[in-house]
């Protein structure tokens, strides 16, 4: 479901507050930024700013927002309201402090958030297909176990992402994801002799599952072939393009 400029699930509505935004209705006038929320990109602090304060506005936020240095890994992040101004690198932040939102940035790869009902604490994931190789999904859900909450009030939601048909790899590639579990060869499909396609989306509903989360809910949307709703770092390096990236907020409901 997309409200306003954001993709959420109807079925998370009454424990947090989420939304994976798209790439439209920002400031940012150079082609392929306008809501560009990254610091990093080509990009003007005073533009970042505001394209972060438009998303929290469209969610009704007013909390402040803590991101991570992204590094495709699976680490993750406890913030409370003593290490929130320090910086980190990593690709996972969790929080139960209800003061607290927090922001992944994506271009192709997929953000995931993560709750528990009893609304104890809440987690969002950026995972390309190093988080998932490095199963940054196990990763998550060891942690809220360690918190003593039970499985069955676990909730994920997966958001857009780069699509089966899209995202081509090298044999290569393939046979890293082999190397690390025979069961991940499913994943995969022969494109020609050179080239695969992967299925990041369908493996890391796979590791979830296989840990034992029952909810799961995707938002099932392919940045690549959306160019008019997504940015899509792979789509815009094919033609020597710089592109901005989106930002996707989970909160704990006021």
């Amino acid at each position: 479901m997309i409200t306003k400029n954001y993709f959420t699930h109807e079925k998370i509505r009454s424990f947090v507050k989420a939304g994976f935004f798209t790439r439209k209705g920002g400031v940012s006038k150079k082609e392929n930024y306008s809501l560009n929320c990254s610091l990093n990109q080509n990009d003007t602090i005073t533009n970042v700013k505001k394209n972060i304060n438009i998303c929290l506005k469209n969610l009704n936020i007013k909390k402040k927002v803590k991101f991570i240095n992204q590094i495709h890994s699976n680490k993750i992040i406890k913030i409370n309201r003593n290490n929130i101004g320090k910086k980190y690198s990593g690709d996972g932040l969790i929080t139960n402090n209800k003061q607290i939102a927090l922001g992944i940035l994506t271009a192709d790869c997929c953000p995931i958030f993560i709750f528990d009902k009893n609304k104890k604490y809440i987690c969002a994931l950026h995972s390309g297909w190093k988080g998932a190789l490095k199963n940054i999904a196990a990763k998550s859900i060891g942690y809220f176990v360690k918190q003593k909450i039970i499985k069955k009030n676990i909730v994920v939601l997966i958001g857009p992402c780069l699509s089966f048909k899209n995202f081509e790899v090298s044999k290569d590639f393939k046979s890293k994801f082999i190397s690390k579990n025979k069961k991940y060869s499913i994943f995969f499909k022969h494109k020609n002799k050179d080239k695969d396609l992967f299925n990041l989306r369908r493996l890391i509903n796979y590791q979830f599952k296989e840990l034992g989360i029952k909810y799961i809910y995707n938002i099932n949307k392919d940045t690549f072939s959306n160019r008019r709703v997504f940015f899509s770092h792979r789509r815009e390096s094919q033609k020597f393009k710089d592109t901005g990236r989106m930002l996707n907020i989970i909160a704990f409901n006021d």
